[in-house]
């Protein structure tokens, strides 16, 4: 296989793969209206560039562009060489489009619209490699209504390779013509022609100026039409610009060079697509960029709410904070002097706590008592608290209605600059926010519980270190050894050998008031330590909780959007610089003009 052979198939396998990701982008549902718009045109583009590419090994397809009274038609018969369409400067000279092509040259196969056009078969070398289509003048009609020259030019224009944009000195500057020709030009490589050389001055520079700033222009012909055909009917080659034209058209618009000329037009249709959805998303980019930061200021409004009002529950908690970490403890201890004291006076909180479940009346409180204790203690008092009503259950938190309100409507607001689908407004309805927010608090339950399990444990760790324990059973068993060596030294020694009467009852109530108290300084010091820290620990908790329940806030539609929206503008972006880079590798024809890529007026482009 030839290398030339092996360049076009990876030509086609980089325009199918183009093909496959702009498609791809086109099908995406979204509730950006931008969005809709780009895949609307880009729908129309691919196909396009779909007939593009079925006809990549056929003729070029040549059409004649300008004004009325240019030499369109002259200028045909001259690059014949024979009379194949009626030449005259009568307004205007061609109604019906004339198709000039070789007996041999199959039109079907070029896609053409032949039910309102003439054709004309002549022997030409040059038809051999390209039809050459005379079209309609744009400036004989208005608008393009039913049966118009713009009608018929605008039906015939797509199916086009190659514009001979012919002009003459009084017309290069035809506003109107110029219009046209931007939308024309789109998917086309151009040839800019000056006619009536015999009658006219040279205006090529001037109109080069004009040009430049809009397109890509390598050479300009300046051609005497009527001396042309004279040349070619009497037997000889055209000389000056009209040879030079002839040479081109046959050179670089041959077999070999046509593929080449049509991947180059496949490119900048899409690239000047692309260009216009560019535009398009971008021009509701700060709108998009002002709702997300809507977005996030109410998340955070809503985050600082919750934050505030479950550290101030789970702070008012500190008695259930203290027994489960009490409970923790003894758990890790195991049996022990002092353990077995923290586990009588956990077992007296244990008995207050069973009688605090009947008075929870929040997720915050439920979770603090711990799920498996609460249901072991009363199924159902937890069926009663999971199924309160969403309003109830959100106000806990501090989410009131007004505040959700006043949330949906600046958010509403920001939904409508973006230009965002009106389906989006719906859950921002005060009775869906409600909903939401109880639904917040109802998905809160399980990750409370479980990440207040987890803090206990590492509190409880943390406080069960050997030289916390061993310093705290030291000194519990210290005061225990002292009453029981004051007892053993009375009764053994004291009553036996020296005749001393055994301790008095009050002794032994003193002990025992003693050992009580001590016993409560000891349990008291150890909660103290257990509570060192807590209230931090609680604030990380609450920021942990409240980020992982409002990560998407109470919008999760809207947020959704916003991140298809931007992922939209970066698939725009992306697809953009792949075919920049088609263009710079493949798109190149040294000696035809083409449109620069610009988004201005690409809004027209397939209307």
């Amino acid at each position: 296989m030839s290398v030339p052979d092996l360049n076009h198939l990876e030509f086609l396998s980089a325009i199918d793969n183009l093909r496959q990701q702009v498609g791809d982008f086109a099908d995406r549902p979204s509730d950006w209206v931008p969005v809709t718009r780009c895949q609307s045109l880009l729908k129309r583009v691919l196909d396009r560039v779909d007939t593009l590419r079925v006809r990549l090994e056929a003729p070029l397809v040549v059409a004649t562009f300008g004004g009325t009274g240019t030499g369109k038609s002259s200028l045909v018969n001259a690059l014949v060489g024979t009379e194949c369409t009626l030449a005259g400067r009568q307004r205007p000279t061609t109604r019906q489009p004339v198709i000039v092509t070789h007996p041999r040259t199959d039109l079907t196969a070029l896609g053409i619209p032949l039910d309102d056009v003439r054709v004309v078969e002549r022997e030409s070398d040059l038809l051999r490699d390209v039809v050459i289509v005379d079209c309609p003048d744009p400036d004989s009609d208005e608008q393009a209504s039913s049966g118009s020259n713009l009608e018929r030019l605008h039906d015939l224009l797509p199916h086009c390779d190659v514009l001979l944009y012919v002009s003459t000195q009084q017309k290069y500057r035809s506003a109107r013509v110029s219009d046209e020709l931007l939308q024309a030009a789109q998917g086309c490589r151009i040839l800019f022609v000056q006619t009536h050389a015999d009658l006219d001055s040279d205006i090529r520079d001037d109109w080069r100026k004009t040009l430049t700033g809009k397109y890509e222009v390598p050479d300009l012909f300046f051609v005497d039409s009527n001396r042309a055909l004279q040349e070619q009917q009497a037997g000889q080659r055209p000389t000056g610009d009209m040879g030079r034209l002839i040479d081109l058209l046959s050179n670089q618009l041959g077999a070999s060079e046509r593929v080449g000329i049509r991947r180059a037009n496949v490119i900048d249709l899409v690239q000047v697509a692309l260009q216009r959805c560019s535009q398009i998303l971008s021009e509701k980019q700060e709108a998009v960029a002002g709702l997300e930061v809507a977005l996030e200021t109410q998340k955070q409004r809503l985050t600082n709410r919750m934050a505030e009002r479950l550290e101030e529950t789970l702070l008012r908690g500190r008695n259930l904070w203290e027994r489960r970490l009490v409970s923790e403890v003894c758990d890790t201890w195991g049996t022990s002097p002092f353990s077995g004291a923290l586990r009588m006076y956990n077992g007296f909180g244990s008995l207050l706590s069973s009688l605090s479940l009947f008075r929870v009346r929040s997720a915050a409180q439920m979770a603090l008592l711990g799920a498996v204790q609460g249901i072991a203690w009363s199924k159902d008092a937890s069926q009663e608290q999971s199924a309160q009503p969403g309003p109830d259950a959100a106000s806990h938190f501090g989410l009131d209605d007004s505040l959700l309100r006043e949330a949906g409507i600046v958010i509403e607001g920001h939904v409508q600059e973006a230009n965002f689908s009106r389906e989006l407004l719906t859950p921002t309805s005060p009775e869906n926010l409600r909903a939401q927010a109880a639904a917040v608090e109802a998905g809160f339950v399980s990750d409370a519980a479980q990440r207040v399990d987890k803090t206990i444990r590492e509190l409880a760790a943390s406080n069960s270190r050997w030289w916390v324990r061993f310093g705290y059973e030291v000194l519990f068993i210290l005061y225990i050894a002292f009453v029981l060596f004051r007892m053993g030294k009375n009764f053994f020694y004291e009553s036996f050998i020296l005749g001393t009467d055994l301790l008095s009852t009050d002794f032994y109530i003193a002990a025992g008031l003693f050992f009580v108290l001590w016993t409560g300084l000891l349990v008291m010091l150890f909660v103290r330590r257990l509570r060192t820290g807590l209230q931090g620990r609680i604030t990380l908790l609450v920021q942990e909780l409240i980020a992982l329940r409002l990560s998407q806030g109470l919008f999760p539609n809207i947020d959704r959007a916003v991140r298809e929206a931007r992922s939209s503008q970066e698939t725009v972006k992306a697809l953009l610089a792949e075919v920049d880079q088609l263009r710079d590798d493949v798109a190149g024809a040294s000696k035809l003009g083409a449109q620069k890529v610009r988004i201005e007026g690409a809004a027209e482009l397939f209307k």
